[in-house]
């Protein structure tokens, strides 16, 4: 029997604004790709010829949807369309507050976007909102596809001006799209096939500019990480093992490999890789549940990540990062209140220090900001109240995306842009700090390196002054 073959499959999310024919452009992608269910376009179009109504292709998601809830299991509305390359699955975005929540998501994140806009209309400031959350949230990959120019003959000036409006406005917030594509959804126009009546275009289809996107790689390919979520201790029958447990993000370790955790900084070997009534492994990836005993004992917590000593990775240990933030709880984010930040297995005290621009807040030119809103959108500039280890989103997915937690509720969550250092004063410290912290190294070596400890030393140093 011959191996099975492997499907590369991408996720993509199709957004714009109310009525600018985003459901049109996907129904049209279902159908020209052949990835209905068989019969399924044919039943109904006859379906509305029947009941006296004009078939449209946004139909055929509503039509999908009402299966789906009748409990029947259908392909294609989770794989909504196929080339001859790859499966798309489409992240559906009714609305910006639901893309928002759709994308902060970990079980569907995009890696490609079609951004659609009524030539009626032109570029409306939801067509601006959802480029801007596309480079919030770190998708790179995108095209703009002009839609319902079948309703101004196909002219190119129409195509022309909306593409320099918003290209220009695309370029403030830097998000280059790979593609402007003239379009019409209904009648099927530069989606799957080229359309004869745009001779002045002579680029790609949708389906073409999609097939020519980079999938994300493997994670198995990156350097290795794993946030620890937790130490085992057993003691039945002298089982003295403790066992370091937690989810591979990426890459690969074997046995035998020297490991450091980070922030603290400590060092040992791979002695087993632990399994759980099965045969031990010589080896573990990305995203398998893993668990670890180590050759020298070291007394490391929950929150830090174990990488590998001798590979060079994107991991750095900071207390204060920049960030493209997406607040979406009921109360507004605001200075001097304290917040707790998730990243990986770390929970850690935030504050935020700085918010230097708001989506949809271009006029403020001295970026005098007080809070974001509900719903609102911006870059900031957060506080940790110690410092965890962490990538920036282009590194490391996993390691570079955080919620943070307003008392109980989750009130939103960004991408990590970069690591800031701290100010002089942080980095030169006052002499009393510098003293005691000699004092520090010379009798306590070993509880030095714990950053904890320096962090509460630190606070306390500053709340007594």
């Amino acid at each position: 029997m011959s191996a099975k073959r492997h499907i590369d499959r991408m996720n993509i999310v199709v957004t714009g604004h109310v009525d600018h024919g985003k459901s049109t452009l996907v129904g049209r992608m279902l159908a020209d790709t052949s990835s209905l269910p068989k019969g399924k376009l044919d039943a109904l179009k006859k379906r509305c010829e029947k009941n006296g109504r004009v078939f449209e292709y946004s139909m055929l998601l509503d039509a999908l949807e009402d299966e789906q809830k009748q409990g029947i299991t259908i392909d294609s509305a989770r794989i909504f369309f196929k080339s001859k390359t790859r499966e798309y699955i489409i992240i559906d975005a009714p609305g910006h507050v639901e893309f928002l929540r759709n994308m902060l998501s970990g079980a569907s994140r995009a890696v490609a976007a079609i951004l659609v806009i009524d030539a009626i209309e032109g570029v409306a400031e939801n067509s601006k909102r959802h480029g801007l959350l596309l480079s919030l949230l770190g998708v790179s990959q995108a095209l703009v596809a002009i839609n319902k120019l079948d309703l101004f003959n196909y002219e190119e000036a129409v195509f022309r001006a909306i593409k320099n409006e918003y290209e220009q406005y695309l370029a403030t917030i830097n998000v280059k799209p790979l593609a402007f594509i003239p379009v019409s959804a209904r009648e099927g126009k530069n989606i799957v096939t080229s359309a004869s009546e745009t001779p002045w275009y002579n680029g790609k289809t949708v389906l073409q500019t999609l097939d020519g996107f980079r999938n994300l790689p493997s994670n198995e390919n990156l350097f290795f990480a794993m946030p620890l979520q937790d130490v085992y201790r057993f003691s039945d029958d002298n089982d003295n093992r403790r066992v370091y447990v937690g989810t591979i993000v990426s890459g690969t370790i074997r046995k035998g490999d020297l490991v450091r955790f980070l922030p603290s900084n400590k060092e040992t070997h791979i002695d087993n890789i632990e399994v759980w009534n099965a045969p031990d492994k010589e080896s573990a990836k990305a995203n398998e549940a893993s668990g670890f005993t180590l050759k020298e004992e070291i007394y490391v917590k929950s929150g830090e990540v174990m990488i590998k000593a001798d590979e060079n990775v994107s991991v750095v240990v900071s207390s204060k990062i920049r960030a493209n933030l997406i607040w979406l709880g009921q109360r507004s984010f605001v200075f001097n209140r304290n917040y707790l930040l998730k990243l990986g297995s770390a929970k850690v005290g935030a504050k935020l220090i700085k918010i230097e621009k708001v989506l949809g807040d271009e006029l403020n030119a001295n970026g005098s900001y007080t809070e974001l809103k509900r719903n609102e959108c911006g870059s900031v500039v957060l506080s940790l109240s110690r410092p965890i280890a962490l990538s920036t989103f282009y590194d490391n997915a996993v390691l570079g995306r955080f919620a943070i937690v307003d008392g109980y509720d989750t009130g939103g969550g960004g991408i990590v842009l970069e690591s800031v250092k701290e100010d002089d004063r942080d980095e030169t410290r006052d002499g009393f700090e510098e003293e005691l912290f000699a004092i520090l190294r010379k009798h306590f070596p070993h509880r030095f390196t714990d950053f904890d400890f320096i962090s509460n030393i630190r606070r306390n140093n500053e709340n007594s002054n």
